[in-house]
């Protein structure tokens, strides 16, 4: 395995999530399609081609006061 080309996939993959994530992320929010002050998301990676299956969950407060 090529270490770089393997690191430089998997950073161009997280750059593509994050921005894409964050896009709409911001959408929803702006729309005022959040019930509530809370935003409660969950990202699940998984692959079609390895046991892989991670979650990450976080809670955004939309008015910190």
């Amino acid at each position: 395995m090529d270490e770089d080309a393997f690191n430089l996939d998997i950073r161009k993959f997280l750059k593509e999530v994050g921005i894409t994530s964050q896009r709409e992320i911001e959408k929803v929010v702006r729309a005022g399609e959040v019930r509530g002050n809370v935003l409660k998301l969950r990202m699940t990676l998984s692959s079609e081609t390895a046991p892989l299956n991670h979650v990450v969950e976080a809670t955004i407060r939309l008015n910190p006061n």
